[in-house]
C-alpha cells in the first residue's frame, strides 16, 4: 500500500456520506414519538369524554377561553389525537417530515390544549409540558434517530 491509498480503500467502504453513530441522545427522540402516540390517546380520550359526558368537565362551555361546545372539542380532540398518533409513529422512524410535523402539531396542540385548560387545569398543564418536551426532543436531537435505520 503506498502513502497515497487510505485503509478505507483496502477495504472497500469509504468514509464519504457515513453517517455518526447515534448516541444515547436517540431515547429522546424514541420519547417524542412515544409521547406522541400516548398524548394522542389520552385527546382522543378526552375527545370521547367531552362527546358523550358533558358534565365531567369543571366548567360549562360557556366559559371556556373559545365558545364551542364539548361536542366541537370533542371532534378536535378525536382529530388532533388522530395525528399525534400518526406523527409519534413517523418520528419514531427517523422521517424529517416527521420530525417537522411533529413540531407543527406540538405547537397547535399547546394552543388547543390552552384554550381548553379553564375546563380541566391540572390535566391540560400536563398536555402543554408534553408538548413543549416532544418540541424540544425533536427540534434538538431529531437526526440522531435516522442513523439508526
Amino acid at each position: 500500500m503506498t502513502e497515497m491509498q487510505s485503509s478505507s480503500q483496502s477495504t472497500g467502504y469509504s468514509d464519504v456520506g457515513t453517517e455518526a453513530e447515534p448516541t444515547g441522545w436517540v431515547g429522546w427522540i424514541l420519547f417524542a414519538g412515544t409521547m406522541l402516540i400516548l398524548v394522542g390517546v389520552f385527546q382522543m380520550i378526552a375527545g370521547f369524554v367531552a362527546l358523550f359526558d358533558d358534565g365531567y368537565y369543571v366548567v360549562t362551555n360557556n366559559n371556556l377561553a373559545l365558545h364551542i361546545d364539548y361536542t366541537g372539542w370533542g371532534w378536535i380532540y378525536l382529530i388532533l389525537g388522530g395525528l399525534a398518533i400518526a406523527g409519534g409513529f413517523g418520528v419514531m422512524s427517523g422521517k424529517t417530515w416527521a420530525r417537522v410535523y411533529a413540531v407543527l402539531y406540538a405547537g397547535i396542540a399547546a394552543i388547543a390544549n390552552l384554550t381548553f385548560i379553564r375546563a380541566y387545569p391540572v390535566w391540560m398543564t400536563i398536555m402543554i409540558a408534553i408538548d413543549v418536551l416532544v418540541i424540544w426532543a425533536v427540534t434538538v436531537h431529531g437526526r440522531e434517530v435516522k442513523s439508526m435505520y
